[in-house]
């Protein structure tokens, strides 16, 4: 039996709690935001001590913590980037993810020894491109989303760089990203870090000269947005581990820590399949409906097996995707009396259907017989954000296992 190379799993992590759960979960790496030169300004971005924490606590499991500073930079905007960049290498930050060519010149020469890769933002679909970017000192390209499967095995034949791809998450509706519409309409500009997601707003027709009036507004007609669905290649990680790709990356730094857990966990034991016996690999099922239970929106290939049509835009009514909400994290579990501690993110009651996940794709559901609070008294709910509470459950569980509930299920009354 043959085995293949494995691929990195690389996830989003918008603060610490995000990137301790998607290592957890079995990410190889994480990527994150500085506080300075990044395209998040309202994703969780790290302070130096932030990061200094988040680095010991990767590098003590084997993963590795990269840094997005992939702004693209107008004049004076790249002032104090080379102190940013000495420091991210003296904390131990294993690589820079950046798109604009002087801010790579200033970390190529100012922090020597920190490791760069271009930003998906650079637009780098070509492997003339992927040359003239390792001539220049770079060790990985992140792709284009707009590369197809077809031109990623052409590079690697061409090129001996590492190659960086998005597997999961949301596409923008502009090429590489680089869209102006937030800058219009918001006026936040999209390249330096203030995206609004201007396109997923909700639009409408009108013809010239018309006011809105309250006609207008009950006609029965669905509204529309320009962007499209979300990518997901979890059916074809095959393709791509044999395609030669490096690393598998997630979208979603400011997605929730349940949406990490579940798209790491999924694509950990796909990959690992694969790669331990690629002959013998069959698809579970198992693996794409969990995946759907932290889907936001419908799902497709993107690129990769030819341009989308507009069966990948998101037109008209949605499909109905079932919404499970991030209920509770389990932070202690006694087995000799099966009580796990929790600390509740969302509201759930006694009678409710839950299920609890952890690493390794384990999972189970069970109905909710009794919450207690801290000193052990019965409650109907768990109704305040953050509380602690104890509830029996029906399997052993760890700290940072999961549960959740299926959104717009009643509770059941309990006898």
């Amino acid at each position: 039996m043959k085995m293949k190379q494995r691929p990195e799993l690389l996830a989003p992590a918008g603060n610490l709690e995000k990137l301790k759960m998607a290592i957890h979960y079995g990410a190889d790496a994480v990527y994150i935001g500085g506080q300075q030169f990044g395209l998040r300004s309202r994703a969780g971005n790290f302070s130096y001590d932030e990061m200094r924490e988040g680095v010991a606590f990767a590098h003590a499991r084997g993963a590795k913590v990269y840094v997005a500073a992939n702004m693209v930079t107008h004049e004076g905007d790249i002032e104090g980037a080379g102190d940013f960049f000495r420091t991210l290498r003296d904390i131990g930050i294993d690589a820079v993810i950046v798109s604009d060519p002087a801010m790579i010149e200033t970390c190529l020469t100012e922090a020597v020894g920190l490791p760069v890769h271009l930003s998906t933002q650079a637009s780098a679909t070509n492997y003339e491109t992927l040359r003239f970017w390792k001539e220049e000192g770079l060790e990985r390209v992140v792709l284009a989303r707009e590369v197809s499967m077809d031109e990623i095995v052409q590079m690697k034949e061409e090129v001996d760089v590492e190659i960086e791809t998005f597997v999961h998450g949301a596409m923008c509706i502009s090429y590489s990203g680089r869209c102006t519409l937030s800058n219009h309409m918001t006026l936040r500009d999209a390249n330096r870090g203030g995206c609004a997601q201007s396109c997923r707003w909700k639009y409408g027709f009108f013809e010239e000269g018309d006011l809105l009036t309250e006609e207008m507004e009950a006609r029965d007609e669905e509204p529309f947005s320009m962007s499209s669905v979300d990518l997901s290649m979890v059916r074809h990680i095959p393709d791509l581990v044999d395609a030669g790709v490096d690393s598998l990356k997630v979208e979603g730094r400011m997605k929730s820590i349940h949406y990490v857990a579940t798209v790491c966990n999924v694509y950990r034991q796909v990959i690992d399949a694969y790669c331990e016996d690629p002959e013998n690999f069959v698809f579970d099922p198992a693996w794409e409906e969990e995946i759907w239970k932290a889907a936001q929106r419908e799902l497709a290939s993107g690129f990769y097996y030819g341009i989308p049509t507009e069966k990948e835009q998101l037109f008209g009514k949605p499909r109905s995707i079932p919404q499970y909400a991030f209920a509770a994290r389990v932070i202690a579990y006694d087995p000799s009396s099966g009580m796990a501690t929790l600390e509740q993110r969302n509201h759930f009651s006694t009678g409710e259907e839950v299920e609890f996940f952890g690493p390794g794709f384990v999972r189970f559901s069970q109905v909710i017989e009794t919450i207690e609070d801290v000193d052990g008294q019965p409650i109907e709910s768990a109704n305040q954000a953050m509380m602690t509470i104890r509830v029996k459950v029906e399997k052993p569980v760890a700290t940072d296992y999961i549960m959740r509930k299926r959104k717009g299920v009643p509770a059941r009354v309990l006898a």
